[in-house]
C-alpha cells in the first residue's frame, strides 16, 4: 500500500565526488574498501546502503528489497575521491602508515590509491595540539582560507567531471569548545571569519565552505562544527543537508545495543565503567585533555538519553558512568574497549557484565563514511536540507531540532532511518503492530 508522501527524487546518475577533510586511517580504509569492492576482492560489510534490506508492506507479502534497489543511490563505480590533509602523503602512503589493512591488499590497490593526493589543509595548532601540520594553507584571515577551500571544491568538481559532491569529516578531534556569539548567526560568523576569530575552528571553516558550495556535510568527529546556529542557518539558506556528530563505532556502538536491552527488561544499572586503549593518530590526538573532553562528552551523553534516569530513578537514578581513553601506540588501530557493567535485577540482587571488545576502529568507521556519503547525496536530491536526524543511526551525538532530546537507541534510530526512506518513496511506514494477523 502507498500513500501521498512520495517525493520525486532525481536518479543518482553521473559521478559523485566524496570530499574528505582528513585523509588518514579512516579515510584511506574507506577509499581502499570501495576500490576493493569494485574489483570484487571483498564485500562492503557493515554498509547498510550496500548490504541492508528494507521490508515493505506486511510480513506475509515477503517484499524485502535491498535498500540500494529501493532508493536511487550512487553506484560505487561512480564515486570519485578527494580531500584535504595536513600531511602530504598520498592515499597509498597514508594507508601503509596507518597499518589498518593487510599490506598485500594495499599493494593490490597501489595504483588507485597513489593517484589520490590530498589538497593542503586548513589547520590550527591550538585545536589539535598533538599534531604538527606540514601541508597547510595560509591566508590573510579565516575567510580567505574558506575561499581557498571553495576554490579547491570548484576545481575538484571540474577536474573530475563530478555531477554532485558530498563531504564527510574524517579528521582528528578538535579541543572542546562551547558555542559563543560568533557562532550564533551567519552574519556574526562571517564577520568572525574576516576577523580571524579564535573561536572559529578549522572544522567550521570546512563546513562553511562546503555549505556555501551546496555540498552536503557530515561531521564524523565530536567537534563543534555543524551543530551551531550560523552553519544551520547557512544549510537552510543553501538548501543543503547536514548531519553529525562523531561516528558511532566501538564502545559506544555496544552501549547503544546493550542499554536498550537492559531498559526493555527493566534491569537496573549501578555503574558503567568504560576504558579504551588506542594507538593510532586518533589515540595520539585524544591524549590531549582538550581533545579528550570533546570525545568524553560525546560518549557520556549516550546512556542518559537511552535510560532516562529522570523517568526511572529506581533503576538508573544513581548510575555512575565513567569513560577513559588511553593512548597506547603498540595497539595501533586495533582498539580495545573494556566495559564493566554493574547491574541489578529482581529484589535488587546484584549482577555483573564484562565486555572486552577487541575492535578495529577504522574498519568499523569506513562503512559509516560510505553510508553517510550516499545517504547525504540522496537527501540533497530529495530536497531535504538542514539537520538530517534520520541519520542519527551513525552518530554518538546525533543532531536534532532545537528543543528535542537526541534519540540514542540504535534500534529506534534504524526504524527512523528506514521509515524515512519509506516515507520519501510513498510507502506505508512499518509500525510492527500486526493486529491484522489476529482479527
Amino acid at each position: 500500500m502507498s500513500n501521498d508522501t512520495r517525493v520525486n527524487v532525481p536518479p543518482a546518475t553521473g559521478k559523485l565526488g566524496v570530499l574528505l577533510p582528513g585523509m588518514g586511517a579512516v579515510a584511506t580504509t574507506f577509499i581502499a574498501g570501495v576500490f576493493a569492492a569494485r574489483k570484487g576482492i571483498a564485500k562492503p560489510i557493515g554498509s547498510l546502503c550496500e548490504m541492508g534490506t528494507i521490508r515493505l508492506g506486511k510480513r506475509t507479502d515477503d517484499n524485502v528489497p535491498k535498500i540500494r534497489d529501493y532508493v536511487s543511490l550512487a553506484a560505487l563505480d561512480d564515486i570519485v575521491f578527494g580531500g584535504w590533509d595536513l600531511f602530504k602523503a598520498n592515499c597509498y602512503e597514508a594507508a601503509l602508515e596507518a597499518e589498518v589493512l593487510d599490506k598485500d591488499l594495499v599493494e593490490t590497490l597501489k595504483d588507485e590509491l597513489s593517484a589520490i593526493k590530498p589538497m593542503a589543509a586548513v589547520f590550527d595548532q591550538s585545536y589539535v595540539k598533538r599534531l604538527r601540520g606540514e601541508h597547510v594553507k595560509t591566508g590573510k584571515n579565516k575567510m580567505d582560507l574558506a575561499e581557498q577551500l571553495m576554490e579547491d571544491i570548484k576545481k575538484f568538481k571540474a577536474d573530475n567531471g563530478c555531477d554532485r559532491l558530498v563531504a564527510v569529516w574524517c579528521g582528528s578531534t578538535e579541543v572542546y569548545r562551547e558555542p559563543t556569539e560568533v557562532h550564533a548567526t551567519l552574519a556574526a560568523f562571517e564577520e568572525g571569519l574576516r576577523a580571524s576569530d579564535d573561536e572559529i575552528a578549522p572544522s567550521q571553516i570546512y563546513a562553511y565552505a562546503c555549505l556555501q558550495m551546496g555540498v552536503p556535510y557530515a561531521n564524523g568527529a565530536p567537534n563543534l562544527s555543524v551543530d551551531i546556529g550560523a552553519i544551520q542557518e547557512l544549510a537552510k539558506k543553501t538548501k543543503t543537508p547536514i548531519s553529525g556528530k562523531d561516528f558511532k563505532t566501538g564502545q559506544t556502538l555496544m552501549k547503544t545495543i546493550l542499554a536498550p536491552g537492559f531498559k526493555a527488561r527493566m534491569l537496573g544499572i549501578r555503574g558503567w565503567f568504560s576504558t579504551n586503549i588506542l594507538g593510532n593518530r586518533d589515540g595520539e590526538v585524544l591524549d590531549d585533555p582538550g581533545s579528550f573532553k570533546s570525545k568524553e562528552i560525546s560518549k557520556l551523553s549516550v546512556l542518559d538519553s537511552i535510560l532516562q534516569p529522570d523517568k526511572y530513578p529506581d533503576l538508573y537514578g544513581n548510575l555512575y558512568h565513567k569513560v577513559r581513553i588511553n593512548y597506547y601506540p603498540p595497539h595501533g588501530d586495533n582498539k580495545e574497549g573494556w566495559d564493566n557493567i554493574d547491574i541489578f535485577g529482581w529484589l535488587g540482587y546484584k549482577m555483573q557484565i564484562k565486555i572486552d571488545f577487541l575492535c578495529r576502529d577504522s574498519i568499523l568507521a569506513a562503512p559509516i563514511v560510505l553510508d553517510l556519503a550516499l545517504f547525504s547525496d540522496f537527501a540533497k536530491r530529495a530536497g531535504m536540507s538542514g539537520t538530517q536526524e534520520w541519520l542519527s543511526f551513525y552518530y554518538k551525538s546525533p543532531m536534532t531540532a532545537d528543543g528535542l532530546y537526541a534519540e540514542h537507541d540504535l534500534f529506534i534510530q534504524l526504524m527512523k532511518l528506514k521509515n524515512t526512506l519509506r516515507h520519501i518513496n510513498g510507502d506505508d511506514l512499518i509500525t510492527h503492530l500486526g493486529n491484522e494477523y489476529y482479527d
